[in-house]
């Protein structure tokens, strides 16, 4: 689905992954009209602008998140200011990237998005990381002896996203497909009651697993 209130840039975007590939289940230019037909659509990706007459894209992705949870957000805005990125990855935003991107470079983000990758315009990525390190401070799950353990594996997985890699780099690192790095994840959001990236990399930061691995004996 993609959602912008300017047509032409809206066609073209939609134009583009249609020949790339992707079936784009709608092209619309207002944030109301999107969340509900997201609800009977059910989009995997949505490409979202982040200005739109009716509604803020932060106000868009916080429905979207009520009536189809399961769909990832791209953000795609002109503005690349600190608190329009903060604001819209702590609405559930799962990545944001400028208008200046190239083709390539969008379609691109939008095939790691469906994956599950966190994508940002190259810049941005610190930016968010450093917003998850000063949240950390504050308690995500309850410091409890019943909580759920994690296998090695995914804590592994768990220690490779809050260092801030990409599905398909945790993927390369450990020789496994983005496919299963993504379960991994997915178990591991489910075992610790979470619902984002945003709640699960703060909460592996709590827990001091970005940090360095002392060198083996």
């Amino acid at each position: 689905m993609v959602v912008d209130d300017h047509p032409m840039w809206r066609d073209s975007v939609a134009r583009d992954l249609s020949d790339a590939g992707f079936e784009v289940v709608a092209a619309l230019g207002e944030g109301r009209q999107a969340v509900r037909l997201a609800a009977s659509t059910a989009p995997d990706v949505v490409v979202l602008d982040l200005q739109l007459p009716d509604l803020s894209g932060v106000e868009v992705v916080r429905g979207l998140r009520e009536v189809r949870p399961a769909a990832r957000v791209l953000m795609l805005s002109a503005s690349g200011e600190r608190q329009d990125v903060l604001d819209a990855v702590k609405a559930g935003a799962t990545g944001y990237l400028v208008k200046s991107a190239g083709r390539e470079e969008f379609l691109d983000a939008v095939r790691r998005t469906a994956e599950g990758d966190a994508v940002f315009t190259p810049g941005l990525a610190g930016l968010v990381l450093g917003e998850y390190r000063r949240l950390a401070a504050q308690p995500t799950v309850p410091d409890t002896e019943d909580r759920p353990r994690l296998t090695e594996r995914e804590t592994e997985v768990l220690r490779l996203v809050a260092k801030g890699l990409s599905h398909r780099q945790i993927a390369q690192r450990l020789s496994l497909s983005p496919r299963t790095v993504q379960n991994h994840v997915q178990n591991t959001l489910q075992k610790l009651q979470l619902h984002s990236r945003v709640e699960l990399v703060r909460y592996a930061i709590r827990e001091g697993l970005d940090e360095e691995l002392p060198p083996p004996a």
